[in-house]
């Protein structure tokens, strides 16, 4: 149901309402990108749910809108949405927050949520999310994240373990999530991965998740332009790109 083979569409992550063109905030907004990114070749959607104020929020109301006007608008399109840190208070609110997830009709219910392991409570919010039929992506950006996914699974396992890179060059991102992807075997980890990187580093990992048939992202949260360095219209083109990118690596 939440089988990603090649890419999944990051809709608006962390970015300001106005930073680009395109960046959905609304529920109706969000649920457009999604299913033009859909249309577009992306097999599952990430998203970060906003307040009326255009601020990210875990609150179960505004997760609940964001997810079912996904729905609505692409039926069958599994649909992910952040637990981060910085979209509450405070660990204690979040787990209030992601607890109350579990209440939602099921229309309104992710498929999955992605939770940082080096944040506080992430265990604890990763029992939340199972309790809550609700699949985890371990969210892992270091070498040393490693060492957080090994001496625990959440009840059920992990549904993938997403590498994510960021603040490094172009030149070095490969070679980066080689050491996590080295550590992470030498941890024994057996869950699917999904690598991903930001602004620099997002189109090599692109290019190396294809080349090693791993599951990648894209979209207006990690990078507002193409391979190419040029400004993009949305997620949309970035989703045909970055297939393009991955399809070319892999020789498919």
């Amino acid at each position: 149901m939440t089988d990603i083979r090649r890419m999944q569409a990051c809709l608006n992550g962390r970015r300001l309402p106005g930073s680009h063109p395109a960046l959905p905030v609304t529920p109706d907004q969000v649920a457009t990108a999604a299913a033009e990114g859909a249309k577009a070749g992306a097999e599952a959607v990430h998203v970060h749910p906003r307040g009326r104020d255009g601020r990210e929020s875990l609150h179960a109301a505004d997760v609940g809108a964001a997810v079912t006007a996904i729905r609505v608008a692409w039926p069958g399109l599994p649909v992910g949405v952040t637990t981060g840190l910085w979209a509450a208070d405070d660990a204690s609110a979040r787990h209030v927050q992601v607890a109350a997830w579990a209440e939602l009709d099921p229309v309104a219910r992710p498929e999955f949520a992605s939770l940082n392991l080096a944040e506080e409570g992430s265990r604890e919010v990763a029992a939340m999310l199972a309790t809550a039929g609700i699949g985890a992506e371990a969210g892992v950006w270091s070498v040393e994240d490693v060492d957080l996914v090994a001496p625990y699974e959440p009840p059920g396992g992990w549904l993938r373990i997403m590498i994510e890179i960021s603040g490094v060059t172009a030149d070095d991102a490969a070679p980066y999530a080689g050491k996590i992807l080295d550590r992470l075997q030498a941890a024994g980890a057996t869950a699917p991965i999904l690598l991903h990187g930001e602004d620099d580093s997002c189109w090599p990992l692109i290019s190396q998740a294809g080349r090693l048939g791993l599951a990648a992202r894209i979209g207006l949260e990690d990078v507002t332009t193409g391979p190419d360095g040029q400004p993009v219209s949305g997620n949309a083109e970035l989703v045909r790109l970055a297939i393009q990118t991955w399809e070319a690596a892999a020789g498919t």
